[in-house]
């Protein structure tokens, strides 16, 4: 891409945020660095930020309130820092709108995997072109419309505001109708990583998804749990 990339750094060790910062800029980004949230949340006002790294235990307002804060205005991509590595934690990090999370003390480069992986995803889901293909990439199944270009996601035709993770699950269950995916797989072809422990992190966000497309209010159901198996979208 031409055009720079701009990430954020926010955490209150000045140590960690330079450790990052190097690693991110001899791969070719713009780097910003705050020590709290609210010298975090002025940069982003400020500036046009493409990614946060967000440190989750800091002095004041932490990462899980600036992530809320974040989400209100902004689907940028969020990935989170903290030295706890609990699944509760996991859980609280993702519940906030944050679309990844990385324990500390980290592998530098597993890290700046983990912000390409993103980035890839948010430049593929937000692209700048005018949508002439709208139509092509567009899915319409049980009151859901869904659009792989501008993403734009309608429920019973009410616009819904997603994560780029929450899109991708959508659109991978839309574009499969009938078909049912385990968490594994759907982790697996939404984060193109291997699972490689057992964890939560796919059910919160289709709780969240669920969520957001206010699904405990509707009879019919979008999105279909199959117990001990996974979930689908009927045909």
């Amino acid at each position: 891409m031409s055009e720079t990339i701009s990430i954020l750094v926010v955490d209150d060790e000045k140590e960690i945020a330079d450790l990052v910062e190097i690693y991110l800029v001899s791969d070719g980004y713009k780097v910003f660095k705050a020590n709290n949230a609210e010298e975090g949340l002025e940069f982003l006002e400020k500036n046009q930020i493409h990614l946060v790294l967000l440190d989750i235990m800091m002095p004041g307002m932490d990462g899980l309130q600036m992530c809320k804060k974040i989400r209100e205005t902004n689907n940028i991509p969020i990935i989170m820092l903290s030295a706890k590595s609990t699944d509760l934690d996991k859980i609280l990090g993702l519940g906030t709108g944050a679309d990844d999370y990385v324990t500390k003390p980290f592998n530098p480069l597993e890290l700046t995997a983990r912000v390409k992986s993103q980035l890839r995803r948010y430049t593929q889901l937000n692209p700048n072109s005018a949508v002439n293909e709208a139509a092509k990439n567009e899915i319409a199944i049980r009151g859901l419309t869904i659009n792989k270009d501008n993403h734009k996601v309608t429920v019973y035709g009410e616009e819904i505001k997603l994560t780029p993770i929450e899109f991708d699950i959508l659109y991978l269950l839309a574009s499969n109708p009938g078909r049912v995916f385990s968490t594994d797989e759907i982790f697996e072809k939404v984060w193109n990583e291997k699972v490689y422990e057992a964890n939560n992190t796919v059910m919160v966000h289709i709780r969240r998804l669920r969520g957001k497309m206010k699904e405990d209010t509707r009879q019919n159901k979008i999105i279909t749990t199959v117990w001990g198996v996974g979930y689908k979208i009927e045909k």
